[in-house]
């Protein structure tokens, strides 16, 4: 073999820029594509936390339905609380990026804006079945009730307690947010009758003044 040959043998086998494919850079994925594994990993996650509640769901079950690896699962998201956290976290944003959701302004009418904004939302199928899955897990498992609690107070009793300028607005908001969420909880969770059945333009005639006295009575 000739000193030429050597030479093109050699630059075949190290290879320059010009003679080969750049090899694959190892690390992190390019950010698109980290983007879009971690939307499908949080959209299994949320399927998998509706189908089967908090504490049926694992990591594993996660990375399966959003064909991953379990470790990719950990690398974005952490602890099962925290994927939690992020699912809930989306749920509750969409729905407070909704129309009319709890929007700044007098609290004349408020009692009846909140009112018509939470039975829409539990009216509505589509935001109805994520946030059934997040209450029934937050009423079963310690953590998940942490996580929602904690969202709760950060996202909703934040931006009404905002709107009420008295002494004890932080109660008032609680107060306020309770007779809501427990008219909910007895209708589309627990479906007691006949509550479960009624006309959703009555309940919310009926409720909407005590949701207004709970925040502007003296």
């Amino acid at each position: 073999m000739t000193d030429a040959d050597a030479g093109a043998d050699t630059g075949a086998g190290s290879g320059t820029g010009a003679d080969r494919p750049a090899a694959r850079r190892r690390g992190r994925p390019p950010r698109a594509e980290s983007a879009e594994t971690r939307d499908r990993i949080l959209a299994a996650a949320r399927e998998q936390f509706s189908e089967r509640g908090y504490d049926k769901t694992s990591v594993r079950g996660i990375a399966k339905a959003a064909g991953v690896d379990s470790a990719l699962v950990h690398h974005y998201f952490g602890t099962k609380d925290l994927i939690f956290e992020a699912a809930v976290e989306g749920v509750v944003g969409t729905v407070l990026d909704t129309p009319g959701a709890l929007a700044e302004g007098p609290l004349e009418g408020v009692g009846e804006q909140m009112a018509r904004f939470f039975f829409g939302v539990w009216e509505n199928p589509a935001t109805r079945a994520p946030l059934l899955a997040i209450v029934r897990s937050a009423v079963n498992n310690d953590a998940a009730a942490a996580v929602f609690r904690r969202l709760v107070a950060a996202q909703v009793l934040r931006r009404i307690t905002a709107r009420v300028d008295l002494p004890d607005a932080e109660l008032r908001a609680e107060l306020a947010a309770a007779q809501l969420i427990g008219c909910v909880m007895l209708r589309y969770v627990i479906k007691v009758e006949p509550l479960a059945s009624a006309d959703v333009e009555s309940i919310i005639e009926r409720l909407a003044p005590v949701v207004q006295g709970h925040l502007t009575n003296p």
